[in-house]
């Protein structure tokens, strides 16, 4: 390190996101927000993820996730309670190859986008594929994942890449 640099600075890359970041934090202005995230999680995760959802629709801004349970479905959970309008959920593959404890709750969804064409794909492809285009829809991702979880974090590289503000939660 050069004297010049001050331990305090943070990456002149990381500069540009921190002021995204807290520009994000000061607008008053409707969000379209994505959350994904693992179909494993732990039952205080659950609550913390109803917690940021219900608050952010109860701002206003739209919520788009996808169709699993986890953190997904606790996205739905929320959401559905305070304005269902604010949700869209895209599936990575038709509703009819959806497990049928989630097609209860995807049954109350306004804005539920299915994608018949990837049945033939393996469900990590679909989901990956999914992920995207949810990314494409999204101003900012909200993203908990395990650190081995690669599609998740595949999904969250691309976001960046797209100039999305990106936060991801670990479990692990």
């Amino acid at each position: 390190m050069s004297q010049n640099q001050s331990l305090d600075l943070p990456q002149l890359g990381r500069v540009d996101t921190l002021a995204q970041e807290l520009a994000l934090l000061q607008d008053k202005g409707k969000r379209r927000i994505a959350f994904l995230g693992s179909r494993h999680v732990p039952v205080v995760t659950i609550h913390l993820v109803e917690l940021i959802a219900r608050s952010l629709a109860q701002e206003g801004h739209s919520l788009v996730t996808s169709g699993s349970q986890g953190v997904n479905a606790a996205v739905i959970r929320a959401t559905l309670e305070v304005d269902p309008s604010l949700l869209t959920v895209l599936l990575p593959q038709s509703l009819n190859r959806q497990p049928p404890e989630i097609c209860v709750l995807l049954d109350q969804v306004l804005h539920l986008v299915e994608k018949p064409d990837s049945d033939d794909l393996s469900l990590p492809m679909a989901s990956s594929l999914c992920n995207q285009e949810i990314i494409n829809r999204c101003d900012q991702l909200i993203c908990f994942a395990f650190h081995d979880s690669e599609t998740l974090l595949s999904s969250c590289h691309s976001a960046e890449d797209m100039g999305k503000v990106v936060s991801l939660l670990f479990f692990d």
